[in-house]
């Protein structure tokens, strides 16, 4: 298992550069499990139904929900802590606080020491693409960090770079490199 990440050569159109072409890296999401597969699933591994998993988890859920709108972190068993937070603007004055200065609304999740050792753990496989989406090369973490040129059977080290100097490889342990093409 690891986790798929995307580099893309792009024209940067800010920062320090403008109209520099670099490679940016996003997650190669998939698409959404749907709920009724998590059940199953949870039901296979415990042994325990789907239907009773799925009636404690709501409950779970409506648990969770309640205690972290009264200001609670709240432990997500198994994966974290949960609580709500916002953002707001600063004013100088006290007359000035109210609600209107409030700008998200949002929820902080903290994963558990386990969920991050799991990411920690997990390698990485880089797919990387040049402007028009054509695949380039593939790097995955976890080994030397060596190229094997397919023609001559030599390999070299590249120093994990996307042509321009920028370490595009975003795994310090190295990885290994699989030229797509000629």
């Amino acid at each position: 298992m690891s986790i798929k990440v995307i580099a893309q050569r792009r024209e940067l159109k800010i920062g320090k550069n403008p109209g520099a072409k670099r490679f940016v890296m996003r997650p190669d999401l998939y698409s959404a499990i749907a709920e009724k597969k998590v059940f199953t699933e949870a039901a296979t591994h415990s042994g325990i139904s789907a239907g009773v998993i799925k009636a404690a988890w709501e409950a779970a859920g409506a648990v969770i929900r309640t205690w972290a709108t009264e200001g609670h972190s709240v432990p997500v068993p198994g994966l974290g802590t949960m609580r709500f937070g916002v953002r707001a603007k600063a004013v100088e004055n006290l007359d000035e606080v109210k609600t209107g200065l409030i700008t998200t609304r949002r929820i902080v999740f903290t994963p558990s020491v386990d969920v991050k050792d799991e990411l920690k753990n997990t390698s990485i496989q880089i797919t990387c693409l040049d402007e028009d989406g054509t695949v380039l090369k593939r790097v995955t973490s976890g080994d030397s960090g060596d190229i094997e040129d397919p023609e001559s059977g030599n390999t070299t080290d590249n120093g994990n770079t996307g042509g321009n100097g920028q370490n595009t490889g975003g795994n310090q342990g190295g990885g290994s490199h699989e030229p797509i093409g000629d």
